[in-house]
């Protein structure tokens, strides 16, 4: 998987619009039923090794290398500086590293970086397409109108602040881990299903919708730092957002309460909140999304099948 050789940069990934920077979209809610299964050859993250005394001399890396996919890896001795696409990729201090790839990413990537000595290496990756779910309906696409000033007021602020969270760096090793379920019910809404209206594609569903009952508690799935916990935003209504570290981070929308603050530290599995239906929501459930960077991701894809 290592050498130096020339590629044509992928475009890079888009970032989504800001409005759909965390909440439910109203248009795709669906009715309970029976999603596809997933065949995946590795559905778990697994941590990565110790690393000892032996310098890689090779860039490595293994994962989901799929739309809305993931890769774990571990740069090559002497690496200054490494980039999926046009973005930054962090480097640990043992040359691990992690990246991601979005719902609508494009079927390469280029995994590309600089050595101490100013000599560059790219790799290019392939990313498999997805089938998403997607619904045609034959009616048209209700119009959006112009939000009142009232709402906006009240919607910027919300929008900035869960910006301001995705954003920040806690130097959190959650990524590190194999991530586990925060919580085991019926799912209810699956990440990029999509409604298409007389031909006209409406937002896509921007993560897992997990419906276990109201009041069920639910867990970290991996270890992290609270970068924002509040009560009453207006689609999202209590929010959790965790940031697991190398850009990586989870949102928790809807829950009834949570059990964290801003700033606290988390372990994997440790009660984090209860599921509800606070913000805009038709029922009480959990909508769990992960995100890197401005790529947004599959949960399924981090999680042990169930």
């Amino acid at each position: 998987m290592s050498g130096a050789r020339s590629a044509r940069l992928a475009p890079p990934v888009a970032a989504l619009a800001l409005l759909a920077a965390c909440g439910d979209d109203p248009e795709i809610k669906e009715a309970p039923r029976q999603l596809p299964t997933l065949a995946l050859a590795s559905m778990a993250m697994d941590a990565l090794p110790s690393s000892d005394n032996a310098e890689p001399q090779q860039l490595s890396y293994r994962g989901e290398m799929t739309q809305g996919g993931w890769i774990t890896g571990q740069a090559m001795a002497g690496t200054r500086s490494l980039r999926l696409g046009e973005t930054e990729v962090q480097l640990a201090p043992d040359g691990s590293f992690f990246a991601a790839f979005d719902r609508d990413a494009a079927g390469e990537a280029v995994l590309s970086g600089e050595l101490a000595d100013g000599s560059r290496f790219s790799e290019v990756l392939a990313v498999s397409p997805r089938a998403w779910n997607i619904e045609h309906v034959n009616v048209a696409r209700r119009p959006g109108g112009a939000a009142s000033e009232a709402f906006l007021a009240r919607r910027m602020p919300e929008l900035e602040a869960i910006a301001a969270a995705r954003a920040q760096e806690t130097g959190a090793q959650g990524w590190r881990q194999s991530f586990r379920w925060p919580v085991k019910g019926r799912i209810s809404g699956r990440f990029g299903s999509q409604r298409v209206y007389r031909g006209e594609p409406g937002s896509y569903h921007s993560g897992l919708d997990i419906a276990p009952g109201a009041g069920t508690p639910f867990v970290a799935p991996a270890d992290g730092v609270v970068v924002l916990a509040v009560d009453d935003f207006s689609l999202e209504g209590k929010l959790l957002i965790i940031d697991h570290g190398q850009g990586l981070n989870s949102a928790f929308l809807h829950a009834s309460q949570l059990m964290v603050k801003l700033g606290d530290r988390v372990t994997q599995g440790q009660h984090i909140g209860n599921v509800g239906a606070s913000g805009r929501a038709t029922g009480p459930h959990l909508h769990w999304s992960l995100k890197w960077h401005d790529a947004r991701l599959d949960p399924l894809l981090f999680v042990s099948p169930e």
